[in-house]
């Protein structure tokens, strides 16, 4: 009889121990009985017999996981501390019937991609560093710089990830990199159908797909021969998860370059500080366009002001088209009473509800929560109920209603839910079938909008005063991104409402001076000078979660590298009926925060290294 540790996928709990009667090569995939219940675990180490009485495993699969994705797994799972289980369960397993079936052959491609000078000196020195940044202004030429690059990592044998925000993932950059590389492309995301993610997979079993494009789940892919990942949009929020494990695939990607001895290459046209500062970095200016833009300021609350209306029916009459940017999705982000103040909140979570006029509803963003839109409030039965911020929804609405004759339409993660539905938007706004578009962060993502002379953008003083570190990061580069979408056919406009004009007047162009004047107001404070952790805790019996928190926050005071800058209920007290507290930590390494929470952690507490999320 054979005995082996298995780490249960998707599972908190450590190694358990099973018998085999036929050995197991380690990284196998198998199945288990556990609590009656049937699971999936990955073979970690051979042992000697146990003391104690153990299950035989139920079956041994065809699937195995490869000795460097265990490393991986190993330092997600000590980095950010959680089960070996749940950072295996992040991962895709090899086939082992594909499994040296077909060696990677190089491939070289009649180049149609013809860099200019300066785009051929960033990339002699993206190759010449392990990881580098390349900081290239919107429609600077960043696209054609990677797909070089891939050119180069194809015809040496070895395969490519394109790591790019969900968002980006949109349907001109699948033709751009098909036109090119043709049927070695495999794009791959949570909209593929079952069938298509079949197909996805056998070609990257087999090695057909030489570059797989991707959000972060395409980091976890079982690629042969890797040679090159390239995180595009690096500094975008959606590469960090929000759920257990809370890794940033920026940082994975980083880390991988280490372990498969390959170059990473990071690009933006607005990267973080944190990048900025750590890797030697490659500065490309100006863009393909030689359209001009200009930029309005409006001291106004998000609103659709006289002076707005008046550019959007300006636009409209030349016959040329409109893209409007709010940072929230929905209607309104809350419904108020003008009598009494009270803001209709969900019932399992310390939030406003967002109204959805579509669905005549209040939905919770954070629970998900429905209810039917009250026609009176609930403390004090007045019918004044009036919504405090403009959203999406109305937006449209309000400008249809003024503008009968234009085509206006919603663009964000409500009405644009798949794929088709992304390529079939874009295309009518290309095609010149709508006049304007209206949407949240989709707006800004990587979308060719060629007949765009206005961009409004709305709502910049709420991301600026978010209580984050980084809200000034975040503002600046939204309004870089969205600014970023027109002008590129003709001369644009860009109408940005703000109280906080000198900040953004500023830097709007000069966001290198923004990155050097933010160093000083970081440092001995915040990322990437200090290292930050949220240990969050969260239970329906609130004592139970608030006793578990003050438990491991005592525990902490006795590791005087470690500073406890607070701790006590997240300012979104409860969630999906649950309480939620938390502790901040901040340090000069993360080993003394590894090191401390080890020492200190309860079943209760939930580890966000270097987190983003301060709600």
């Amino acid at each position: 009889m054979h005995y082996y540790n298995i780490s249960i996928l998707g599972s908190p709990l450590g190694a358990l121990t099973y018998q085999s009667k036929t050995p197991i090569q380690i990284g196998t995939k198998v199945s288990v009985k556990l609590r009656n219940r049937v699971l999936f675990g990955v073979v970690i180490l051979q042992r000697d017999k146990p003391n104690f009485k153990t299950n035989s495993l139920l079956e041994i699969t065809a699937f195995r996981y490869a000795p460097k994705q265990i490393l991986l797994a190993k330092f997600i799972s000590s980095y950010y501390i959680c089960s070996l289980g749940d950072a295996l369960n992040l991962m895709l397993a090899y086939d082992t019937s594909y499994l040296n079936s077909q060696p990677i052959s190089s491939v070289s491609y009649e180049s149609k991609i013809k860099l200019s000078s300066i785009q051929n000196s960033a990339l002699s020195f993206l190759n010449k560093y392990k990881v580098s940044l390349l900081f290239g202004d919107t429609g600077s030429g960043k696209t054609e710089i990677y797909m070089k690059d891939f050119e180069r990592t194809i015809a040496e044998g070895k395969r490519s990830i394109f790591l790019m925000p969900e968002i980006s993932l949109t349907p001109q950059m699948s033709k751009r990199l098909e036109e090119h590389f043709g049927e070695s492309v495999v794009m791959w995301h949570s909209k593929l159908t079952p069938k298509k993610k079949k197909e996805a997979l056998a070609k990257i079993y087999s090695g057909e797909a030489k570059i797989i494009a991707g959000p972060r789940s395409a980091l976890f892919l079982p690629i042969e021969d890797l040679g090159l990942i390239v995180v595009d949009e690096e500094h975008d929020d959606s590469y960090k998860s929000s759920s257990r494990p809370r890794y940033n695939a920026r940082d994975i990607a980083i880390y991988m370059g280490k372990l498969y001895d390959i170059n990473v290459v990071l690009g933006s046209a607005t990267p973080s500080l944190g990048s900025y500062v750590k890797f030697p970095h490659f500065r490309l200016k100006g863009g393909h366009f030689s359209a001009k833009k200009s930029f309005m300021y409006e001291k106004n609350v998000e609103t659709l002001s006289p002076l707005i209306l008046h550019h959007l029916e300006d636009t409209l009459v030349k016959k040329e088209q409109s893209i409007v940017f709010l940072p929230t999705r929905a209607n309104f982000k809350y419904l108020i009473c003008q009598d009494c103040g009270h803001t209709i909140k969900c019932e399992f979570c310390s939030v406003g509800m967002s109204v959805h006029q579509h669905s005549r509803a209040l939905k919770c963003h954070y629970c998900n929560f429905t209810q039917a839109i009250p026609q009176v409030c609930p403390e004090c039965h007045s019918a004044h109920l009036t919504s405090s911020r403009l959203g999406t929804a109305e937006a449209v609405q309000n400008i249809q209603e003024l503008f009968v004759n234009a085509v206006v339409e919603q663009f964000d993660r409500d009405v644009i839910t798949t794929a088709n539905k992304l390529k079939k938007a874009l295309k009518r706004f290309n095609d010149k079938k709508s006049d304007i578009l209206v949407g949240t962060q989709m707006l800004s993502k990587g979308h060719d909008y060629h007949g765009v002379t206005l961009a409004v953008v709305l709502g910049m003083d709420n991301m600026l005063n978010m209580s984050d570190y980084r809200a000034r990061e975040k503002a600046l580069s939204s309004l870089i991104q969205v600014a970023g979408r027109s002008g590129r056919a003709k001369d644009a406009q860009v109408i940005i409402q703000t109280f906080n004009e000198d900040f953004f007047k500023e830097y709007i162009e000069k966001y290198e001076e923004f990155l050097e004047s933010e160093k000083e107001f970081r440092k001995e404070l915040y990322p990437p000078y200090k290292k930050l952790c949220r240990i969050l805790f969260s239970d329906k019996n609130g004592l139970k979660a608030r006793e578990e928190m003050q438990k491991m926050r005592d525990g902490l005071t006795a590791f005087r590298e470690v500073e406890i800058v607070g701790a006590g209920k997240c300012a979104i007290e409860k969630v999906a009926n649950k309480y939620r507290f938390e502790i901040l930590l901040r340090s000069d390494k993360s080993t003394d925060i590894i090191k401390a929470i080890r020492a200190t952690k309860v079943d209760l507490a939930e580890i966000d290294m270097d987190p983003i999320e301060f709600g």
